[in-house]
């Protein structure tokens, strides 16, 4: 499949959410001619692989976000949906406008506490700016806990200790192991092993039992963290990096009746919502057995695509098929530990292929522009 095709005038894509899955949507879109409209709060793609590496250095942050017009001009259109009317085609924005569509792709995402996930919806410099404002923080602090040994806990208490290897950090998990259940237990022993190398204290098997009290992403010295085993802890500053869940507001009112227990949305081997033909999920949204990751979404984005353009040419839909798992967990910019297809990888391969540079230059060159300088 490449090249340009011809469309009927009908036919309009509206893509809701711009992260990976959105932008990979986009642009095949975009390389086939065929008519859509992306739509996203932010008016940047922030490439949120790179967000915890961006919390801890300064100046990293502006290249983690792309602006979204210099790549699709006006086909992008700024604004958050809150309602879809799937039985005259349209999506509602919070600001009232309404935008038809023939085909829907929804890519959005999952929410979560910052620094992880971004949590600025207007403008990307002010975002640049939270980022810069939360190294400071870490700059002024002399211990930190992070709460959460998931991918993201394990991924930023490592980020610290690379960054700061003189201050004190501690990472407190509810399980008794580190990362993902999907990673080999050998990749999640090894990631444990790193951390203790760069000499963060873990506490596994336990939950903070104080949450709601506590200033996070805020250095107030003397704060203490209690957790359900009766362990305290005084720390300078707390980061949170758990509790991510999908973000279904753009969707739920609209399409309940698909909706899977997390908010995700049921889909077919085609990335189809249930029960609709002209409905497609991918990324975190799409209720597919597998790991969260931005290289599924992409995965996902191109089925969507593809089947949008069988579709209209009346040809057979293409399936969805997953793997075994690749996933890769950059532990600071100098090692990293992960698996390809199943499969054990050196952690020199890691560092390599990740860790360095957070495959920032993927996104830049997707989006068709040229990183800022350092």
């Amino acid at each position: 499949m490449g090249g340009q095709l011809s469309f009927d005038e009908k036919v309009h894509v509206v893509i809701v959410g711009g992260g990976f899955g959105g932008i990979a949507a986009a642009k095949l879109l975009q390389s086939h001619g065929v008519p859509f409209m992306l739509i996203n709060p932010l008016d940047a793609f922030h490439h949120n692989v790179a967000s915890l590496r961006a919390s801890v250095q300064s100046g990293f942050a502006k290249q983690t976000f792309i602006p979204y017009k210099e790549t699709f001009g006006q086909f992008f259109l700024q604004g958050r949906v809150i309602r879809i009317d799937t039985t005259d085609k349209y999506v509602v924005l919070d600001n009232g406008k309404e935008v038809s569509y023939s085909h829907l792709i929804l890519c959005t995402g999952s929410e979560g506490p910052f620094p992880g996930k971004c949590n600025i919806v207007d403008s990307y410099h002010k975002a640049i700016e939270s980022y810069e404002g939360i190294v400071k923080e870490f700059q002024e602090a002399e211990s930190v806990l992070v709460i959460g040994g998931g991918a993201t806990g394990v991924e930023m208490a490592a980020e610290i200790g690379t960054e700061y290897p003189y201050k004190k950090v501690i990472l407190i998990h509810s399980h008794d192991t580190l990362a993902d259940a999907e990673l080999l237990p050998s990749v999640r022993k090894e990631a444990q092993q790193v951390l203790l190398e760069k000499g963060v204290e873990i506490f596994l098997g336990q939950k903070v039992s104080n949450l709601n009290q506590l200033e996070l992403n805020v250095t107030q010295k003397g704060q203490v963290v209690k957790t359900d085993k009766s362990e305290q802890f005084t720390v300078d500053l707390i980061i949170c990096c758990a509790g991510n869940k999908i973000n279904s507001n753009a969707y739920r009112s609209s399409l309940g009746q698909c909706l899977a227990p997390d908010g995700a949305l049921k889909v077919n081997k085609h990335m189809q919502v249930e029960g609709f033909d002209n409905i497609y999920a991918v990324g975190d949204c799409a209720n597919v057995k597998e790991p969260k990751m931005a290289y599924h979404a992409g995965l996902h984005a191109k089925v969507a695509v593809v089947n949008i353009i069988n579709s209209l040419a009346g040809k057979a839909l293409t399936s969805y098929n997953t793997g075994n798992v690749t996933m890769l967990l950059a532990m600071g910019r100098d090692d990293g530990v992960g698996q390809f297809n199943g499969y054990k990888l050196p952690r020199f391969l890691v560092t390599l292929g990740k860790s360095k540079g957070l495959l920032l230059w993927k996104s830049w060159m997707e989006m068709g522009q040229k990183a800022p300088s350092k």
